[in-house]
This record gives structure tokens, C-alpha cells and sequence, in this order.
């Protein structure tokens, strides 16, 4: 990746004029509001692991990235310490990325089937990627004050994608979380109305409709618990769900 990681090609360089989202990812790039997450991806980014030991790491709170216009917004748990936290990008360098992005690229969302970095050339269409915590946290288990200290950028990052239809929450966290935020803005009165599974679809009070996906992790993929048509399924009705919108 160089001395540098460069910015990502043409949405990088969009967000960097500074439009909100522009904005909003440079505050998030330089949180340290977590000292338990800080020292963490940092030490990561330090030691590496052998096969990135040429790389140099991110190793700093990862923002979301894709398309300022999107209907559909996919929603992870956290940055991978060896995936996101060494790449600075969402779901790349890692087995989920892997296993999310050939899916987003046969249902027309990314630009190519691979991931491997910031300046790639990957390009997202009609959908943005995001996670509910920006930095990798040990064994992939953020604690509950690093998951609110998070919540200001999710609500913002909302807020800044005015033409969404669609929430796809990969994973039970996930979902979780995208109910709790929905449920402090009065939009959901009882999160327990709501319950999880791969498939499950909510239409929300905000004009939202909520889709269930399970993660794209290695244990569920290479278990089978998640199969490429199933992730694809749900992402096929979520621009199905989107193309109903007419803004």
C-alpha cells in the first residue's frame, strides 16, 4: 500500500472536499474516545500478522464509505483487526469481505467482485457500508460504553443519507443496534417486537424497511450457516425494496 494508504479513488476524493459525510469521516478517522479500542487497534497495527507484515496498517477507527445518494445502507458489527483496521475500508481484507463483495457485485451494488484496499477502484452503487463500531475491538466484542460512545456517528451518518429505504443489519448486533438508535428517536417503542433471523423483514414507522441478514463471517460461511445465495437473496430484495422508492 505504500508509505501511505491513499485516499479511495473517486469516492475518497469526493468525501474529501468536506460535504458532511466528508466531514463526518474525518472526525470518526480520529476518534480516540475508546482508550480500550485505541490501544488495541493500535497494537495491532504495530505487530501485525506474518502474511501483512509488509503492509502498514490503518490501524485507526474506520468510516463508512460508498454512495452520498443511497437507498440502501449495509450495516457490520466492527472493523476486523486484520481486515478494516489494516485497510482503512469497510469489510475489505478480511474472509467476510471476501464472501460480501462478489455478492454485491452480481446484485449490482459494487462496481467488482474484489476488495483489497483503499485506491482499489472500487466503486459503490445506491448503497452505503457501515458498521456500529469503527474500531476493531478484541475477539470482535465491543464493550456497551464503546458501542454508545459509536452511536452519535451511526445517528449522524443516518441523518446525512436522506434518500434510504433500506437497512440491511448483518448480524444480530447489527440489527440490534440499528432498533436502539431508532427506538431513542421515538421511531420504536418496544425493540423486543422485533426479532432477528436471516430473511426477516420490518417495515419501520421512518419509511425504512429493516432486513435481517446473518454476518458474513468465516464461522458462518465456512459452517454453511450462511451461503453466497442467501447473503445474495437478501441483498436482491433489498434493491428490489429501494427500487420501490421514487426519490
Amino acid at each position: 500500500m505504500g508509505a501511505k494508504i491513499k485516499a479511495d479513488s473517486h469516492q475518497a476524493e469526493t468525501q474529501a472536499t468536506l460535504d458532511p459525510l466528508g466531514k463526518l469521516s474525518a472526525e470518526i478517522s480520529a476518534c480516540r474516545r475508546c482508550p480500550r479500542l485505541v490501544e488495541y487497534r493500535e497494537r495491532i497495527g504495530r505487530e501485525k500478522r506474518r502474511a501483512y507484515r509488509e503492509c502498514e496498517y490503518w490501524a485507526r477507527p474506520v468510516p463508512g464509505f460508498g454512495d452520498a445518494k443511497a437507498r440502501v445502507l449495509a450495516l457490520g458489527l466492527a472493523p476486523g483487526a486484520h481486515g478494516s483496521n489494516r485497510t482503512g475500508r469497510m469489510f475489505t481484507g478480511d474472509a467476510s469481505g471476501n464472501f460480501l463483495y462478489p455478492v454485491l457485485h452480481r446484485v449490482g451494488f459494487a462496481s467488482q467482485p474484489e476488495a483489497r484496499g483503499l485506491g482499489d477502484g472500487l466503486l459503490l452503487h445506491d448503497l452505503w457500508i457501515t458498521a456500529v463500531v469503527r474500531c476493531a475491538p478484541p475477539e470482535n466484542k465491543p464493550l456497551a460504553d464503546e458501542t454508545a460512545n459509536c452511536a452519535p456517528f451511526l445517528e449522524r451518518e443516518l441523518v446525512e443519507l436522506p434518500r434510504l429505504k433500506v437497512v440491511v443489519a448483518l448480524g444480530k448486533f447489527a440489527f440490534d443496534a440499528y432498533l436502539e438508535q431508532q427506538r431513542r428517536r421515538g421511531v420504536v417503542l418496544r425493540k423486543s417486537s422485533y426479532r432477528f433471523a436471516h430473511g426477516a423483514e420490518f417495515s419501520m414507522d421512518n419509511g425504512v424497511v429493516l432486513l435481517g441478514s446473518y454476518h458474513p463471517s468465516n464461522q458462518n460461511t465456512a459452517t454453511g450457516k450462511l451461503t453466497a445465495s442467501m447473503l445474495e437473496s437478501v441483498f436482491r430484495r433489498a434493491r428490489e425494496l429501494a427500487a420501490y422508492s421514487t426519490l
